[in-house]
């Protein structure tokens, strides 16, 4: 199993030993070399998985499927993008809007936990109301035109108190079992759960399509492991729940009776769960996989001492994903910081590996309900958790923050969706293709990371040169030697660098309308199809690297190259010297075929780039502004700046309007092939009032302890040492807005925020901004607010990122806010 000693490595590093990973990685030397890769091998028909799913045919004869690589959709192979959004963690008032941003954000799949003990705190007594009400969220993913995953437990973890199982049954009765009591309790849970989704699953014309049980189950014994997960799979089925795919959590040696489920897979770029103090050494996260799907340490709250039945079964189910971090909790002893390109570089390293679902936890980030009686409902040591988490925030760096707004991993991680999309369908059959060299551990950063995913001559090259953390070595002066069935492609025709950070994908033999795209140096993003007029196939350029397009079957006569030079190399046409923009790269008048026009975007603008639905056809978008489509407008959602721009393609048949009365949509003229429009709000500028209230006193010394025998979250009492300050934003400042964030910026240990003695929101200091919405259900009706901070003791046996571990000087402690501020949110409704 390639690294079969990574996850030993990992949790027995020694911190000499990651110290000397640092020094390395600053030394790092170039790796150059031609990388070949044999792909060459016939691709075998994707046999029947042995799997008994459930009713898969949908009353207008829609059909799902799923065979031993991959999933389908009305007989097509179907690779869709999934996104953990939960229910219960946000208010109902703003489902809608969310699910439309997660839509436009190129999520296919919705997946959420309904987690038990939101819902029966109290014995017997159900709450599905308000933002528990699973079954209109469920209903307005379907208006978003979200298909959903339920992942009904009873175990859910998701940091919540005992995984989410009530108090009262743990106090009284063996869970995750089938123990008799639990499981008549659990029989009811699913009933209630049946009864919200009646109606809604695929075979009623709904739009849930799965259920997942139970969460990193590796239990073995008596009434436990396959034994426990048949169960609940029967009562699921008991209570209604008849859909088209029933999974499991696939990692940490789960167990589970063979055809019955489909495992699913993850993996994180770091281990917030982990007990280290100092950076990991690099994650096997970054590193393709071709021996194994299991993705090292997830972080599951029980050890398996065996291998488990996803290993043995990957033969006969496809790889599918459910839990690739799309970004990271903070928990109280290790508070890692992940960038747009820690989460982003990881997929092309996934979908290399063969992953056929691309499903992320968290895509949206929430807020954890208050309980009954005030008491909060999170995994703490104090109710014997493993972790530390905080009390209210669950923002898990999520690319839509806990109030809707747009995070810079959301733009990175958007062309892979566009690819998905559009490209899905002709990578899923595809089969993994192992490099003559590759890295024999995680942390070789010297080895070339790359790997081919191809059936018959078509497939997809997928290289990835970060790491977390660390440098990898540049790839200088390299070129990609690919053998398929009946011909060796080398590209590009020139070597070229692979700068460290760099990750993309690039295509092999790729259909393009009839044309034969032999290989290009940019990652396919869309093929818009406008009918008679042609097609449009859109490109982003990878950063550094010249973009090539070689073509089979078109002659330089047949090609407008705006600027490009066209040669004829090995029987092949040549275009080069491309210049990235929103300009068409290059038009194809084809003998009895429409036209084709391919555009290569810059990086930045493929950032900027969506597909939407929009005056009666799908559309290109270009913008800076968070964007998405509700009620057929247009929404463009900005934050901070008053100025919005966009532009459109293929044009709008009119003049669009919008009913912002104090702005004009103005028309800019054409940017390359965009229609481009601008429009300004009225500039507002919010002030807050800060009011000392405490200084902070001497902050008690950090605890070990708990299952992990780590730093401990401080116990309530502990809080009579924090600062203090009230906090008064006018609200009348507010209106107009879509929304205002307060962005507290403090150091110390943990940030709370407070309207009266109701704590609102929380935060462990980290570096990460923290910020809070004032127009949400729970602070627009408040007045004036109160930020608290723990004092940071400076022998805090806590991990923090580099770049935020405060210089404490002579001080034994540290309590500041740094300030206040106010960011104001603007929207533009635009109707074509």
């Amino acid at each position: 199993m390639l690294f079969s000693n990574s996850i030993k490595l990992r949790r027995h590093a020694s911190a000499a030993l990651i110290a000397g990973l640092f020094a390395g990685a600053a030394s790092c030397t170039s790796y150059a070399a031609t990388l070949r890769i044999d792909a060459s091998a016939a691709t075998p028909a994707p046999a029947a998985a042995a799997l008994r799913m459930g009713s898969a045919v949908a009353p207008n004869g829609d059909t799902l499927g799923v065979n031993a690589r991959y999933l389908t959709r009305n007989g097509a192979p179907w690779l869709p993008v999934m996104g953990e959004f939960h229910y219960s963690r946000t208010p109902d008032s703003q489902w809608l809007a969310e699910l439309q941003k997660m839509k436009a954000a190129g999520i296919d799949i919705v997946a959420s936990y309904v987690m038990w003990n939101h819902h029966e705190e109290v014995a017997g007594k159900f709450d599905w109301k308000n933002e528990r009400n699973l079954r209109r969220f469920v209903q307005l993913a379907a208006q978003a035109g979200l298909d959903v995953v339920v992942r009904v437990g009873p175990w859910a973890h998701a940091e919540v108190r005992y995984g989410g199982v009530p108090d009262w049954v743990v106090n009284s009765m063996p869970t995750r079992s089938n123990d008799a009591q639990y499981m008549a309790l659990v029989e009811k849970l699913y009933r209630e759960i049946g009864q919200q989704l009646k109606g809604q699953l695929w075979k009623d014309g709904g739009r849930v399509i799965g259920i997942q049980l139970e969460n990193e189950y590796n239990l073995d014994g008596p009434g436990r492991g396959k034994a426990h997960i048949a169960a609940l799979k029967q009562l699921a089925l008991k209570a209604g729940l008849d859909v088209p795919y029933y999974t499991v959590t696939g990692w940490d040696g789960t167990i589970y009776p063979h055809g019955e489920v489909t495992p699913v897979f993850g993996g994180y770029p770091d281990e917030p769960w982990g007990t280290s103090t100092k950076e990991l050494p690099p994650k096997e996260t970054y590193a393709f996989r071709f021996d194994t799907r299991v993705s090292g340490d997830l972080g599951a709250q029980t050890a398996a001492h065996a291998p488990g039945s996803a290993e043995t079964d990957k033969d006969v189910t496809p790889f599918l994903g459910a839990e690739y971090g799309a970004g990271l909790p903070f928990m109280y002893r290790r508070r890692t910081v992940v960038s747009a390109d820690d989460i982003a570089s990881m997929l092309p390293v996934q979908l290399g590996s063969g992953v056929n679902l691309m499903g992320y936890y968290m895509f949206h980030g929430g807020r954890n309900p208050t309980a009954i009686g005030g008491t909060s409902m999170e995994e703490s040591t104090l109710s014997g958790g493993y972790n530390d988490t905080t009390m209210i925030s669950y923002d898990f760096q999520a690319p839509l923050g806990p109030d809707g707004q747009q995070r810079k991993v959301l733009e990175k991680l958007r062309p892979f969706h566009l690819f998905l999309h559009d490209f899905g369908s002709r990578l899923a059959p595809m089969t993994v293709r192992k490099p003559e060299v590759s890295p024999a551990t995680p942390d070789d950063l010297q080895a070339p990371r790359f790997a081919v995913r191809s059936e018959g001559e078509r497939g997809f090259l997928f290289v990835n040169n970060h790491v977390r953390q660390y440098d990898m070595a540049p790839q200088q002066a390299s070129q990609f030697e690919v053998k398929l069935p009946n011909q060796t492609l080398t590209l590009p025709s020139k070597p070229i660098d692979i700068a460290k950070g760099a990750y993309f994908i690039w295509p092999l033999n790729l259909d393009l309308d009839g044309t034969k795209l032999t290989y290009a140096t940019a990652q396919p993003l869309t093929l818009l199809d406008q009918g008679r007029a042609g097609v449009t196939a859109v490109f982003s350029a990878t950063a550094g690297v010249p973009v090539e397009l070689a073509l089979d079957g078109v002659t330089a006569q047949q090609v407008q190259a705006n600027g490009a030079s066209v040669s004829v190399s090995n029987g092949r046409l040549l275009v080069s010297d491309i210049q990235p923009g929103s300009s068409a790269a290059l038009t194809l008048q084809r003998p009895g075929a429409r036209p084709l026009t391919i555009v290569v975007l810059t990086p930045e603008q493929a950032q900027q780039l969506s597909v939407v639905q929009l005056a009666g056809q799908r559309r290109l978008l270009l913008s800076a502004q968070q964007t998405y489509v509700a009620d057929g407008a247009l929404q463009l959602r900005s934050v901070g700046s008053n100025q919005f721009r966009f532009g459109v393609y293929p044009p709008l048949p009119k003049q669009p309007r919008t009913d912002a009365a104090a702005s004009v949509l103005r028309a800019g003229g054409n940017d390359g092939l965009f229609q481009t429009y601008s429009a300004e709000l009225p500039a507002r500028r919010i002030t807050a009032d800060i009011t000392p209230l405490r200084a902070a006193q001497e902050a008690a010394p950090v605890m070990i302890g708990g299952s992990a025998r780590a730093a401990i979250q401080p116990a309530p009492e502990s809080f009579k040492a924090a600062a203090a300050w009230r906090v008064n934003v006018p609200q009348e400042q507010l209106r107009g807005l879509d929304d205002a964030l307060l962005q507290i910026d403090f150091v110390g240990d943990i940030g709370r925020l407070f309207a009266g003695t109701r704590m609102l929101d929380d935060w462990y200091y980290s570096g990460y901004p923290w910020q809070v919405s004032l127009r949400s259900p729970q602070t627009a009706a408040s007045g004036a607010l109160t930020v608290s901070v723990l004092p940071l003791r400076a022998d805090a046996p806590i991990y923090l990122p580099r770049e935020a571990r405060p210089d404490f000087g002579a001080a034994k402690q540290i309590a500041q806010l740094r300030g206040v501020s106010v960011v104001p949110v603007y929207r533009l409704r635009v109707t074509p």
